[in-house]
């Protein structure tokens, strides 16, 4: 299972949320490219970024910081956050981001969102994250009528790369995932399932492996001591 140590972008440092609420934001790193470094050096073989101001606002504010972070990986990365117009995507990708994670598009303007799929084949993530069962979009702002699952099945002919799956209740919360919820939506998509949300140590990303998840994102539980990257990358089964 792979393996997604993330990094969350606000005000140019590497913050958690809880929940997905931003008054309840914790700092974890004022320099987020040193952060990008620390991972890669621990043996990460990929990362998530997320720019939570974008997500929120709609455009890619922290695109500049990204782009350095980014060619001092050296591994592959998945980006999200604000990401809403082709510019952006092309952007992102000339830059050496390997793929792009969207949400609020897809809910939002699915045929938009379709034809972003087809002109950069393999190469963007469907973003649904739920809010008891139903997708949230803008920065987690806004709940819609829709099920995931049910957006899921709708996406199952467009070319992604993959689809991210987020419980926002066990986000940032140490508490386990909920892996029912997971087990449904791999079961509804045909594309690789990358799970998020909840993960607070070893345990959790083999039940996660279990599901038979393709990935699995992981992010508080690294920064809190509670899940060190070396037990991470084990229990993913992508030691070496």
């Amino acid at each position: 299972m792979e393996l997604w140590p993330a990094i969350d972008l606000r005000g140019g440092c590497c913050v958690r949320l809880q929940q997905g609420d931003y008054g309840r934001e914790t700092v974890f790193g004022d320099d987020p490219v040193q952060t990008v470094s620390q991972f890669t050096v621990g043996g990460c073989r990929r990362l998530h970024i997320v720019d939570l101001e974008g997500a929120k606002e709609g455009t890619a504010v922290q695109r500049d910081l990204i782009a350095r972070m980014v060619a001092a990986a050296g591994v592959p990365c998945q980006v999200g956050g604000g990401i809403r117009s082709r510019e952006t995507i092309a952007a992102y990708l000339e830059a050496g981001v390997t793929r792009l994670v969207i949400g609020s598009v897809a809910i939002e303007q699915p045929e938009q969102f379709a034809e972003w799929t087809r002109a950069f084949p393999g190469r963007l993530v469907l973003g649904l994250d739920a809010r008891d069962g139903r997708v949230a979009s803008r920065g987690w702002l806004e709940t819609s009528s829709l099920e995931a699952v049910e957006l899921a099945r709708r996406s199952a002919d467009l070319p992604l790369a993959a689809i991210v799956y987020t419980d926002i209740a066990r986000d940032g919360m140490l508490q386990g995932p909920n892996l029912p919820a997971l087990a449904a939506m791999i079961e509804a998509s045909p594309h690789p399932v990358v799970a998020s949300g909840g993960i607070a140590g070893a345990d959790d990303l083999r039940a996660v492996a279990a599901t038979g998840a393709a990935g699995c994102i992981v992010g508080r539980a690294l920064y809190d001591g509670g899940l060190t990257l070396a037990a991470a990358i084990n229990a993913a089964g992508e030691a070496d």
